[in-house]
């Protein structure tokens, strides 16, 4: 099942769009999750269950999203994907866990970077009609 929640940031600004990703987008969420920032998408990553949120303006409203969605929170991770380029970016300030020694703000561990890629990939990475 894919499906999207609409937050409300503020009367001045419109609502974003936040899809809950489960098998493949289309071509429609993906442009629907750019809205926010054009060029690139912020990400929370559910490692375990292969799932991602996508859309808005912070890694943090798609992490709440997927914990409202019942994901555990010590398995999300911050992510971007350029579509245009096709790369992904590990750097979020929901990645700064010292418990799980991940200090900074860069994923620095390269097996659950590969992990976070792999979902990415397979789920985001839509070739045009």
């Amino acid at each position: 099942m894919i499906g999207y929640r609409i937050f409300e940031q503020d009367r001045n600004q419109p609502d974003m769009k936040i899809h809950i990703i489960r098998q493949r987008a289309s071509e429609k969420e993906i442009r629907e999750m750019l809205e926010e920032l054009k060029t690139y998408i912020k990400l929370a990553v559910d490692v375990e269950q292969g799932i991602l949120a996508g859309g808005g303006e912070y890694h943090a409203d798609c992490e709440e999203v997927l914990l409202e969605d019942g994901s555990r929170q010590e398995d999300i991770w911050g992510a971007d994907w350029y579509p245009e380029s096709k790369t992904v970016d590990f750097v979020a300030l929901i990645n700064i866990r010292p418990r799980q020694d991940n200090r900074g703000m860069e994923i620095k561990d390269p097996k659950l970077r590969s992990k976070i890629e792999t979902i990415v990939r397979q789920l985001l990475e839509v070739e045009p009609t």
